[in-house]
């Protein structure tokens, strides 16, 4: 049985760069899915400001809104970015840690970018349904 030979650190200084790129990039997805779950959660907000303005002007009432779960869709999204920039400095201290021991990168099938495109469905299709139904 062959053992697979240990390498020193990575000598290549390209390969430290593209882990550093990956990591800014999910840190800019961390950050616009907070931005995007603030902007969703005000909406419930401001939706009760146009209601309150349409009474104060004495114009028939609209049609009941139902703004409860843009607050909980928003906060998801907002808790969702918070856990993805937290799990991508974890992701690439280990990355690091990996390339200064010489050990090869392996790669999973279930990745953050996997588990975050599946959260970010569901939490796209609830909202898609609230919107559509007012489940």
């Amino acid at each position: 049985m062959t053992e697979q030979p240990k390498h020193g650190p990575v000598d290549d200084p390209r390969i430290y760069f593209a882990a550093e790129r990956t990591l800014l990039a999910w840190v800019r997805t961390g950050l616009a899915m907070m931005g995007f779950g603030f902007v969703v959660a005000r909406f419930g907000l401001f939706l009760r400001e146009l209601a309150a303005a349409r009474d104060l002007a004495h114009l028939p009432p609209a049609q009941p809104q139902h703004t409860g779960l843009s607050l909980y869709f928003g906060t998801a999204l907002v808790v969702l970015g918070v856990v993805v920039t937290l799990l991508s400095a974890a992701a690439y201290w280990k990355t690091i840690a990996r390339l200064d021991r010489g050990e090869r990168l392996e790669f999973r099938k279930l990745s953050l970018a996997v588990v975050s495109a599946l959260v970010l469905a569901a939490l796209g299709a609830g909202m898609a349904l609230y919107l559509a139904f007012g489940i």
